[in-house]
């Protein structure tokens, strides 16, 4: 017996891994030995929770105003305590949801309630949040591959997945297609995939449901796969009558009784989002696209160095993963039919994408590494640019405004009135201020049929020193602060020598100055 047992002593590392190895060989399959498993999914974890923090420390940039203005500000306002903040156009017609900013809502209030509310974790705590719920992702997404596919496989569709320059650009932002995307991978885990063991159709649709929530376009990306579910079902009827229905209800009761608790009045979001978006074509007024724009630009931009990769894997995995493949050309397809286009829109596919990705590189043998190296180098420059350069003066711009607030607390200073002579929704707003400045901004609500309904910044920019000159015709009305980019200065120049305004700080912006976006943003201060 002695010769068949093994001696396993204290610290013998010869003998632990011998007994390892018997233990794997009771599992038909290694991936299915707990004992393998323990350590493996600690790693994983350890990495992925790293890895997105450092990957939330190292994106300073901004990206598009939804991050800010359908998520914190709106957060920000929703915290009874502070009644100072804005809201645009959308939550006053009750076309957005609260169920998103309602999480941050959440953080917030908590921590005014810890009188932790310093102006540093309001910025960076709901994005460590979504580093948290980004990093889950991550390792669901890991899993779910190893579940499906061999070490090997595993390993590379995982480098593949997180050295992404897009998920590192997007996924720790507070835009809820951030949250979209994380949502999808964990429901992506335990979605009914030909060969996954990890099949839950409650917790599934759970995520599902509440990624609709969220966002209403997610149901996008998940029509095919809720297709594909419902004909690869043997009883159809249960699935609908006991899954489909009772969690959609739920999700659609839950999201709108927030939605009257915030409006104060009937609100169906839904409703609202469906009418103003095909009837009254709002998608339009921020910007239209040629059909073709996602095929030309959109999904090779998303994807950047990886596109080789994903056309390649395709041919090799057409058949085991058709239907993600088929769920990533609806998805394309659908929003190539919208007027508005935008990269973030498809960025909920990019996970799926990565699938074909690690399969084509896995079976590169020689080129593998070479390949890697390329990929590695080519997505880390992007991901440092974007995150850390690029377009980041309009978060930098906050940090300078936020030092007006001890100003404002001093009594016998001029009370700080600050004037963003910008492109509307350029800079974030309160929730990086977080003190009661007097602060305006150029609006730009699209036309609904309202009286009220004028597009500030288009009247602005048409004539900006006559609008200037009427807005402000006596100098007691004058704003001690304008913020704006290096290329309006020329032409308001008049009107800021006139009126004794001296540039104090010049912030860089961005090295593809594009419109009426510059390189640079100038604040001045009236002296």
């Amino acid at each position: 017996m002695d010769k068949i047992r093994p001696r396993v002593k204290f610290g013998n590392k010869v003998h632990d891994v011998k007994l390892r190895k018997r233990k794997s060989q009771l599992y038909a399959n290694e991936n299915e030995c707990p004992l393998n498993n323990v350590g493996l999914r600690a790693r994983v974890v350890a990495f992925s929770v790293v890895f997105r923090l450092i990957n939330c420390f190292l994106v300073q940039s901004s990206f598009v105003p939804d991050e800010y203005w359908q998520s914190l500000e709106v957060s920000h306002r929703m915290v009874q305590d502070w009644t100072y903040g804005f809201l645009t156009w959308e939550w006053k017609t009750g076309l957005r949801g609260f169920s998103h900013p309602l999480v941050f809502a959440i953080i917030y209030k908590i921590l005014h309630l810890v009188n932790l509310d310093s102006v540093q974790l309001l910025k960076w705590l709901p994005r460590m949040i979504q580093a948290l719920l980004a990093a889950f992702a991550d390792v669901k997404f890991f899993f779910l591959i190893r579940t499906l596919e061999n070490q090997h496989v595993t390993k590379w569709t995982f480098f593949c997945h997180v050295c992404s320059w897009f998920s590192w650009f997007c996924c720790t932002r507070t835009l809820s297609n951030s949250t979209e995307t994380s949502l999808t991978c964990l429901a992506l885990f335990y979605f009914p995939l030909s060969g996954s063991k990890t099949h839950s159709s409650i917790k599934y649709l759970s995520l599902v449901a509440m990624a609709v929530v969220f966002r209403p376009t997610a149901l996008i990306v998940w029509f095919p796969l809720l297709l594909h579910h419902f004909c690869q079902e043997e009883n159809k009827l249960t699935l609908i009558t006991h899954h489909y229905i009772p969690i959609g209800a739920a999700a659609v009761v839950i999201s709108t009784v927030i939605d009257c608790i915030f409006y104060e009045k009937w609100t169906l979001v839904q409703f609202n989002f469906l009418k103003f978006n095909v009837v009254h074509g709002v998608a339009d007024f921020y910007g239209s696209h040629p059909w073709h724009w996602y095929l030309t630009q959109g999904f090779p931009v998303v994807m950047g160095p990886h596109l080789p990769f994903f056309l390649h894997g395709c041919s090799l995995a057409f058949n085991r993963y058709k239907i993600l493949l088929a769920a990533v050309a609806w998805t394309v397809v659908v929003y190539s039919f919208l007027p508005h286009k935008e990269f973030r829109f498809i960025f909920p596919v990019l996970p799926l994408c990565m699938i074909f990705c690690g399969k084509s590189l896995a079976s590169l043998r020689e080129w593998r590494r070479p390949a890697a190296v390329f990929l590695l180098l080519t997505n880390l420059v992007l991901a440092l640019y974007t995150g850390l350069i690029h377009q980041r003066g309009t978060v930098d711009v906050m940090n300078h405004l936020q030092t007006l607030c001890d100003k404002s607390s001093a009594s016998t200073s001029a009370q700080p009135d600050v004037l963003f002579l910008m492109p509307c929704h350029s800079t974030p707003y309160y929730s990086h201020v977080h003190c009661p400045i007097k602060m305006t901004f150029l609006e730009c609500p699209p036309d609904l049929g309202e009286d009220d309904d004028v597009d500030e910044a288009e009247t602005f920019y048409r004539e900006p020193l006559h609008w200037l000159k009427t807005s402000f015709p006596y100098k007691s009305s004058l704003p001690t602060h304008l913020v704006l980019f290096n290329v309006l200065e020329k032409e308001i120049s008049v009107f800021l020598q006139a009126n004794e305004f001296v540039r104090t700080a010049e912030i860089f912006h961005t090295h593809f100055p594009q419109g009426r976006v510059g390189g640079s943003i100038f604040i001045y201060e009236r002296h």
